[in-house]
């Protein structure tokens, strides 16, 4: 029995619709549903694993990292107690170590690599859909966003849903394997504007925090998210350190054109 721990979230629901049609599939979500199991990482005693071989863990980063550690440990903790022979983990890429966000993921992997369950970890890469919210044009089409000269190795989250169902339904080929899934081809400014038709004006990491601090709805996400624009621009994320065609393979195809899945995010959000 697979089970996706993290389900309610986009990319816990795109991988739960790869596999609505089996029968060896049950979802952990916070509001389970009839057919669902009450997990919530925030409250260690509904993480009830027992005749669970399998754990999709979908990370729980939305918070400071000392949630996200204390939610994992729990859970890892939790399926170690049940006998949950192997852990499937959703990181982060690993030329995302300059980020805010990427201490919780080692830790992360790091306390699967010393429990007593066979695990793989998935090193995803950042969305295309998210550079449509931290890279959108404004009314003239001008992106204005301080991503400098810099490129990101974006990737389809539905890529990535794909990748974890096929690698959480055959966990065997995958034990103790770290996948780099990160977009084959990195987008800069240019060729976000270049995407939706309009132009790119560089602007500033300043204005960016300023904007964000009116903007965003925590406070942990501005240094976050600027901490984004500065790897960006820096050139630390555009996967050329990283391994090229993991996710092809585990895909058995071409991965989906973020450029292509950024416009149409943009279009969508118009």
């Amino acid at each position: 029995m697979l089970l996706i721990a993290g389900a309610s979230g986009g990319l816990g629901k795109l991988i739960a619709g790869h596999l609505a049609s089996r029968d060896d599939v049950v979802l952990g979500t916070r509001r389970p549903a009839e057919g669902e199991r009450h997990v919530d990482f925030d409250d260690p005693a509904s993480l009830d694993f027992s005749g669970i071989d399998t754990l999709l863990l979908i990370s729980a980063g939305e918070g400071e990292d000392d949630m996200v550690i204390r939610r994992h440990e729990a859970a890892i903790s939790a399926a170690e107690k049940a006998g949950v022979r192997h852990i499937v983990y959703t990181s982060l890429s690993g030329d995302g170590d300059h980020l805010a966000y990427a201490l919780a993921h080692r830790w992360t992997e790091c306390r699967l690599r010393g429990s007593s369950v066979d695990w793989t970890i998935l090193r995803n890469g950042l969305y295309a859909e998210f550079l449509a919210a931290i890279a959108a044009p404004g009314p003239d089409l001008t992106i204005a966003a301080p991503l400098g000269v810099g490129r990101l190795a974006a990737v389809a989250r539905a890529d990535l849903a794909e990748a974890a169902a096929r690698v959480s339904t055959d966990p065997a080929s995958h034990v103790g394997k770290v996948y780099e899934l990160v977009g084959e081809v990195a987008l800069g400014g240019a060729e976000l504007a270049a995407a939706v038709g309009g132009l790119y004006e560089p602007s500033s990491l300043a204005k960016a925090r300023e904007a964000l601090a009116h903007s965003v709805s925590r406070s942990f996400q501005v240094p976050m998210l600027v901490g984004t624009y500065s790897a960006i621009a820096g050139g630390f994320l555009d996967g050329a350190s990283l391994p090229r065609g993991e996710l092809r393979e585990l895909l058995g195809r071409a991965p989906q054109s973020a450029r292509e899945v950024y416009a149409a995010t943009v279009r969508a959000s118009a």
